[in-house]
Formats: C-alpha cells, structure tokens, sequence
C-alpha cells in the first residue's frame, strides 16, 4: 500500500513540475498561430494590390478594352466555343463545359478578354459555336467600335429570340 502511495506522490509532483511548462509552450504556441493568421492575412492583402496594380500597369484606362460573354435562358442554344477576333486577329477563345453554360445560364457573366487598344476605330468580331435543338449553330456578330481615351466594356450576349425560334448573337457596348 505504501508503494502505490509513493507512485501517486511522484506523478503529481512530476505533473506540478510539467503542468507549467506545457502551459507555457501552449502559451507560445497560441500566440505564433495567432502571428502565423496574422502574416497569412497581411500576405493576401499585399496579394490582392500587387494584382491590382499589375492589372493597372499592363492595362491602362486609357487603352484598355474588356469583353465579357452572358446568356439569357438557353432553350434554343446550348454553347460550345466562342472565338473573339478584335481586327481580324485572334484575341482569345474558349470551350466551354456544361457546368459553365449552366452558370451562365443562371445569370453569370464571364470575362472572356482584357487588353489594350489603341485609339481609333476597331473591328471587333465574335464566332459561337452550339447546339440546338434542332441543328448546331455556327454563328458570329460584328461591331465595329470608336475607341477614345476612356476604356471600352463590351459584352457578348446570347439571347433567346422566342418570336424566331432561335437564338440571337450581339455585341453590346457599355457606357463608362
């Protein structure tokens, strides 16, 4: 009986003597994460305005153009690929998966292309490729747009035209 006594005797001395310590190293630890959060934080904010000001310095306001693609419904059209051509050169091109025409249709909007212009006119050409329910579509919309000193958003729209039965291709400009 006494052996168990002396055995229960050392364990809370030894745990009087750790107790503090492993406190202590918690302690440090606790603070360290809460300094890791921290930098992990000011990382993501030094992140987000060195892409803010790369995008600025790439491309400027004054000769920036954006394009960006949505669709209305989707009952006569189902995209596939979208090829945009700005001057007759090919500025970007997509292939699109179901998950991506279903947020479209949904009312998302993608951002197919950024870059810069220089003032004057442009030629800016669009090719959509789908199905429909009836036959595949190949088609393709033209604007030819004034390009000055402020940027220029455009928007590829695809729209359900139910008086045709078919859907419709434009390209839209957005005041600034």
């Amino acid at each position: 009986m006494i052996q168990p006594l002396r055995y229960w005797l050392r364990l809370a001395v030894l745990l009087s003597l750790l107790c503090p310590l492993l406190l202590n190293s918690l302690r440090a630890m606790a603070q360290e994460t809460g300094n890791v959060e921290a930098l992990k934080e000011s990382v993501l904010t030094l992140n987000r305005d060195l892409l803010i000001l790369e995008e600025e310095l790439l491309y400027p306001a004054s000769t920036q153009v954006a394009v960006y693609v949505s669709m209305d419904l989707g009952t006569f059209f189902n995209l596939d690929a979208i090829k945009l051509e700005i001057d007759g050169q090919l500025v970007a091109s997509e292939l699109y998966s179901d998950k991506q025409t279903k947020a479209l249709f949904r009312g998302g909007v993608q951002r197919l292309y950024v870059g810069n212009l220089k003032t004057g006119e442009h030629e800016i050409s669009a090719f959509f490729t789908g199905r429909g329910p009836q036959k595949d579509y190949k088609r393709g919309a033209k604007l030819v747009i004034s390009k000055a000193q402020d940027p220029v958003v455009l928007e590829l729209r695809i729209v359900d035209s139910t008086a045709q039965l078919q859907p419709e291709f434009t390209i839209k400009q957005w005041q600034m």
